[in-house]
């Protein structure tokens, strides 16, 4: 099933003007407009969100806006600027979100996500972390997920929510309350239906065609069939000019599953010799499948490093063949380098009885395939002595960080999310328990190691500056070993509260 996304920027243009200023931008509160001209008038053609708050709007004179608002601040607006900002912002969430990406001007971007939002946790956390990563960008953004285009342009920029996801087959409810300008009418006709009483687009749905088209032409019913995803809407997905990519056209549509596969194969043999003379490997592979209906099947395939093997590639495109809907027939076959990164050629082995490393980048590459990338990590040591801060998740490929895992003590296989509290019988202020009770089931202890002492970081938080733990190994009478911690040194107040945490499980 298609699903599409809909990225609205409300202030893009200020926050593009923001972003390139720099330094020297104004501070978020201060109200920014950015004006033109419309003849011989001074116009505004964007405010930020501060200008907005405070009434000002888009095709407001210049000498009234900085009526309204004194000390407002006016610059000149760059519409090209701001195009190619568009553009330059596709590009980046095709490399990182989906292959099927475009530009919705003036301030929206357009994305095919069929098949891509298992690789970002669901489509509700591949929307949220959109939304997030461009937010920490100082991007202004609100996102929607549903069956069309038009239904999810519609939800984006007509609901308030900064993230909305239409569930697959939706109905014309999820459309119906929202405004006439929803349909992305011309303004003449929105003011014309508004005229014959037409508030919502339910108005429009329970009348008959024929009698709007023969007043306002063809362009409702074809904008209620978008919206409803009953009239395809190609989206014309960007291609960065340095695009490494092949294409096969078919003089004849083709659908079956294994003719996919064998045009798969003579596709990657060509994308793989054009990688190997930029001395290139693919990090991510996008195949985009152009039916004859003017819409598009996409399937992505990520590496965890740089590859050129022929059988690998084409192994991972065809395990995803089944999830392509060729409809009535695909025309034309697309595979492009969407990552790629150069590959070095690297000696397995240093001598003769030295065994190699095995290379486990293939299996990774399949399980991310399969799962998602966020579901396939290893952990790394971090540079730090409290133990919920001394680890973190890295992709699996990755290079090493360069920390070392501590020696000195062990550490549990499993480091509980959040220390629990536990009840105990202790000796003061040395002394392991003599039993706990942890979840309800009370623990004798039989064997009992420590304690380790952990120090605050006082240097990244002041609350930390006197914090202490003593941590102790100990082992039930059931031979089940835990790490448990006494807040506090067992005699100053001021270093904790001298209650004791279950912090982690050994085996």
């Amino acid at each position: 099933m298609t699903r599409v996304v809909s990225l609205f920027l409300p202030t893009w243009s200020t926050d593009r003007a923001r972003r390139k200023a720099g330094d020297a931008a104004p501070p978020p509160e201060a109200p920014l407009v950015l004006i033109g001209r419309d003849g011989n008038r001074r116009i505004v053609l964007a405010a930020d969100a501060a200008a907005q708050a405070s009434g000002l709007r888009s095709g407001m004179p210049v000498t009234k806006a900085q009526v309204l608002v004194p000390g407002l601040i006016v610059e000149d607006a760059d519409p090209a600027a701001d195009s190619e900002g568009l553009e330059r912002l596709a590009v980046w969430i095709l490399e990182r979100i989906a292959p099927v990406v475009a530009p919705d001007p003036p301030d929206g971007i357009v994305i095919d996500s069929s098949g891509a939002d298992h690789l970002h946790g669901g489509e509700s956390a591949m929307l949220d972390g959109l939304i997030g990563r461009l937010a920490m960008s100082g991007i202004a953004a609100r996102a929607a997920v549903a069956d069309s285009w038009g239904a999810a342009h519609a939800l984006a920029r007509y609901r308030t929510r900064s993230a909305i996801r239409a569930a697959p087959g939706h109905g014309p409810s999820v459309i119906a309350s929202l405004p006439l300008e929803a349909l992305r009418l011309p303004s003449s006709v929105s003011v014309g239906l508004r005229t014959l009483g037409f508030e919502r687009i339910g108005d429009l749905l329970e009348q008959p065609r024929a009698p709007l088209a023969l007043r306002f032409g063809p362009e409702i019913g074809r904008r209620i069939d978008q919206a409803l995803g009953d009239l395809g809407e190609p989206i014309k997905a960007i291609r960065p000019p340095d695009l490494i990519e092949v294409r096969q056209a078919f003089a004849e549509p083709i659908g079956a599953a294994e003719t996919i596969a064998r045009y798969i194969g003579k596709l990657v043999v060509q994308l793989c010799e054009r990688l190997e003379e930029r001395g290139f490997g693919a990090r991510r592979l996008d195949l985009i499948c152009h039916r004859v209906d003017n819409r598009a099947q996409a399937i992505r395939v990520g590496l965890a490093v740089p590859v050129r093997d022929i059988k690998r590639l084409s192994r991972l495109l065809c395990e995803k063949i089944d999830t392509i809907e060729p409809g009535f027939g695909i025309e034309v076959m697309t595979l492009a380098a969407t990552i790629a990164e150069p590959l070095e050629r690297k000696q397995t082995t240093s001598s003769l009885v030295e065994e190699s490393l095995p290379d486990v980048s293939d299996l990774v590459d399949t399980l991310i395939n399969r799962v998602g990338e966020r579901a396939i990590y290893r952990l790394a040591p971090v540079a730090s002595d409290v133990p919920e801060r001394s680890v973190c998740r890295i992709p699996a490929m990755a290079a090493e960080t360069g920390a070392s895992w501590p020696g000195h003590w062990p550490r549990p296989t499993r480091l509980l999310p959040q220390p629990e509290p536990v009840e105990t019988m202790a000796l003061l202020p040395d002394q392991p328990p003599v039993w706990f009770t942890w979840r309800g089931i009370r623990r004798r202890v039989k064997r009992a190691d420590g304690p380790e002492r952990v120090f605050g970081e006082w240097w990244k938080r002041d609350a930390e500056l006197a914090a202490v733990r003593d941590y102790f190994r100990v082992e039930d009478d059931a031979g089940e070993r835990y790490w448990l911690y006494r807040a506090g040194d067992g005699e100053h107040v001021a270093t904790g509260s001298h209650r004791w945490f279950l912090h982690g499980v050994f085996g």
